[in-house]
């Protein structure tokens, strides 16, 4: 398909089009002319998964080149490919190691992932960025004066293991390696969205039930 039809297929403006291509964040067509290319179905889905990231995921362009160059980065295998991808997304600070809450919940972050013998988790949790959010979070939740500890944390933890299984159950639907890698990447971007909503929607649920409309 011409530029034109890419345009109207994906609803995409075609200058917008050809500002992704400059940035690098969509490859180019396939060279017709010296003024025309041609472009196919990856290039559809590839789009549609810029504007997921730019629009939803609220990503910069930077950020977006980044990852998608990860996701393309065909000399890494998957688990590495998938990882560099993901943090190169938005991440957490570094805690202050010097803070005795933040070591509070650093403690009850590993008995939870010693628990479950997530040996990975383990292994990568000095520079994991999810692990620095976790325990940034629980430390948030400490110093509020919610004892949340890992007896708390673990039932999260095994819903959490539930849903990792679901999505790369999904992912493994996919055709070609490169559609994985992207498709876990929209995952990350989009089906945490939708964890969030549905987890504040059951809560309103589970109020109602509990306590009325009073």
């Amino acid at each position: 398909m011409r530029l034109s039809e890419l345009s109207e297929q994906t609803g995409v403006p075609a200058a917008t089009i050809k500002y992704y291509l400059r940035e690098g964040l969509l490859a180019p067509g396939r060279r017709i002319t010296a003024t025309t290319s041609d472009y196919d179905e990856e290039h559809v889905r590839r789009l549609r998964l810029v504007r997921a990231m730019l629009q939803v995921g609220r990503l910069s362009v930077a950020t977006a080149k980044e990852v998608l160059g990860h996701v393309d980065d065909e000399s890494l295998g998957r688990t590495i490919r998938l990882g560099a991808a993901l943090w190169a997304l938005p991440q957490a600070p570094e805690p202050k190691e010097d803070d005795e809450i933040v070591r509070e919940a650093h403690e009850e972050v590993e008995k939870v992932i010693r628990t479950l013998g997530w040996t990975n988790a383990q292994a990568l949790s000095t520079i994991s960025p999810a692990h620095r959010s976790l325990v940034l979070a629980v430390a948030a939740l400490r110093r509020l004066g919610y004892t949340w500890d890992a007896e708390l944390l673990m039932p999260y933890a095994e819903l959490m293991h539930q849903a990792a299984v679901r999505d790369l159950d999904y992912v493994e639907t996919q055709p070609t390696e490169r559609e994985r890698i992207e498709t876990a990447v929209a995952a990350t971007i989009l089906v945490e969205p939708v964890l969030k909503a549905l987890h504040r929607l059951a809560q309103e649920e589970e109020s109602a039930r509990r306590y009325g409309f009073e």
